[in-house]
């Protein structure tokens, strides 16, 4: 009987380890990537032409990803943290500094993303928006 009790908090202890561990869970629903659809006066065909995404795929450290961005031009690069209550922080945003002729989604892409607060996943859909009424909405890339 011994045994069999000993046993039985052992791997009970077990679980209770590594359910306490100490590495962040990926979020699914958030690490993927994401089209632009809406944005700023750009149209969805503009974005789209542009292939504007932003990527959330990345390394997973202390919470935080680490992602890229493509705007029709330079590659950017950025760190996110997002927050259970629907608050984001974007940081270190920086990017590749090829001149392009069309720099006008880049420029107005790269002025607001790290200004975005706070977020939604609705379905689909991916709306960051900040505290003045901005907003970007995505769509996941690998949705039919």
């Amino acid at each position: 009987m011994k045994k069999i009790l000993l046993s039985f908090f052992a791997v009970l202890l077990l679980g209770a380890i590594a359910g306490c561990s100490a590495v962040p869970e990926k979020n699914h629903s958030l690490q993927r990537q994401w089209m632009l659809v809406s944005f700023d006066k750009f149209s969805k065909e503009e974005l789209i032409k542009n292939k504007a995404e932003i990527n959330l795929t990345g390394a997973m450290e202390k919470g935080k990803i680490k992602g890229s961005a493509h705007m029709g031009c330079n590659g950017m690069f950025f760190t996110s943290e997002f927050k259970s209550e629907g608050k984001v922080k974007i940081s270190g945003v920086g990017s590749t500094m090829k001149a392009c002729q069309n720099m006008n989604l880049e420029t107005a892409f790269t002025q607001k993303f790290d200004k975005m607060t706070r977020y939604s996943v609705e379905g689909h859909f991916l709306t960051l928006s900040d505290d003045r009424g901005n907003t970007m909405k995505f769509v996941a890339a690998d949705w039919d």
